[in-house]
């Protein structure tokens, strides 16, 4: 086994400085993203008691990213990538801080709380997209998001057990003379991921991380191949939405508390991680197809358990499908998407942030139409409805993505023959 991690190690040394480096602050921000995406839904849904507050948050959230990716193009031109991409990273610790620490949210301050978070999101996000493609071949970005899928989905499982054990704890508890209940609960533990933050960015300053040398960005025209890629970004943004709110507003419902959030995620957390590893490790590009096929076909399976059995049963396997789903999804879908730019970028000669930017523009139509559905069948039919069938229709309509997905492929390859 001694042996085995050794070689492992030793394959990871090998890779280039700046992935290295980019991969270990990832890592660091995996153990802040689980409670961006679970436990700010779950703050939310116990504040105000109703699912669609959480929707409205996410659609605020998924606006401030859109606006931030459109003024990162802007400041790259003056600032450096690595900089933009840790000022994205304390932003979301210190927006988090400045939400927890609010002892009345109104709806307007809730959307304000979500465009900041989602703000924050718009930089990390747009600029970790710049580096991966940066700093990554089409050879080793199976390993890298392999590799980054590991960390998230370890995260995922012990942050939530970890967080739900301390917010239990802290329910009830006198610590230096003060009673704590669960939203102080919530504070402390939002001021300990903003510390976690902060070694994020300390962690990034060891690469040497390139700006984009053309600075015009923002362009409305396309290659074909493009658009095609920003129709499966859609689909990807379709689904993505209730990926975040979902779990925690059926688990909130029909489960239990926050403490369950960790315990149902962990059940099958780890032998995912350990399968996301050794796909990243070993895959090779052409079975990028199969992985992403896999993925969505176990997504579309959880979601019609869920609808039949909306129950504590129904959302459990629906929880487990889900954290299988996601990172295999990941996994096959960012090399495809950067092998895409990588082709249509020398085909254009445009810069890489420019597709990364439109990227956002195609997930974000996603996410809204998503959220949409979800906030009209539950405002007009019932909540109950529209967490039971909702996500079998984004599932139904997530499995067009695979024949695009091939297409997109092929046409990419065909190209440099």
């Amino acid at each position: 086994m001694i042996s085995k991690l050794t070689t492992e190690y030793q394959f990871f040394m090998a890779m280039p400085h700046n992935m290295r480096t980019l991969l270990i602050t990832n890592m660091l921000y995996s153990l802040v993203l689980p409670v961006v995406e679970i436990f700010m839904a779950a703050y939310i849904m116990r504040y105000f008691s109703d699912t669609s507050y959480v929707a409205m948050f996410q659609v605020a959230m998924y606006t401030g990213i859109i606006i931030t990716s459109l003024t990162n193009g802007f400041l790259l031109k003056n600032f450096k990538v690595a900089h933009l991409y840790s000022f994205g990273i304390l932003l979301s610790g210190l927006s988090m801080v400045g939400m927890m620490m609010v002892d009345n949210i109104t709806i307007v301050g809730l959307l304000v709380s979500g465009t900041l978070i989602g703000a924050a999101s718009g930089f990390f996000w747009t600029n970790r997209y710049l580096m991966a493609l940066n700093t990554t071949s089409d050879d080793n970005r199976n390993y890298f998001f392999g590799l980054e899928s590991f960390f998230f989905t370890i995260s995922n499982i012990t942050v939530p057990v970890l967080i739900g054990v301390l917010l239990a704890y802290f329910d009830g508890s006198m610590i230096f003379g003060f009673e704590l209940d669960i939203l102080k609960g919530y504070r402390i533990v939002t001021l300990m991921v903003f510390a976690i933050t902060i070694l994020a960015c300390f962690s990034l300053a060891k690469g040497k991380f390139e700006n984009p040398i053309q600075k015009d960005f923002l362009y409305f025209r396309f290659d074909r191949l493009w658009n095609k890629q920003i129709l499966l970004a859609a689909l990807k943004g379709l689904v993505q939405g209730f990926l975040v709110t979902a779990p925690a507003m059926l688990i909130m419902k029909y489960v239990g508390k926050e403490g369950s959030l960790g315990l149902i995620q962990g059940v099958s957390g780890g032998l995912t991680a350990i399968l996301i590893y050794l796909l990243g490790r070993f895959a090779k590009p052409k079975h990028r197809i199969f992985i992403f096929s896999i993925g969505i076909t176990i997504f579309l399976i959880g979601t019609i358990v869920n609808g039949i059995e909306l129950s504590m049963v129904g959302v459990i396997v629906f929880v487990l499908c889900k954290v299988f789903f996601q990172p295999l999804h990941d996994l096959a879908y960012y090399p495809i998407m950067m092998k895409v730019i990588d082709v249509v970028s020398k085909r254009e000669n445009r810069n890489n942030y420019a597709y990364i930017l439109n990227h956002e523009f195609g997930l974000y139509a996603g996410r809204v139409v998503g959220l949409g559905l979800f906030i009209f069948l539950a405002f007009y039919v019932s909540e109950s409805f529209a967490l039971r069938y909702s996500l079998i229709i984004v599932a139904l309509l997530q499995m067009l993505s695979i024949p695009l997905a091939k297409n997109i492929l092929k046409n990419s390859y065909n190209t440099e023959k």
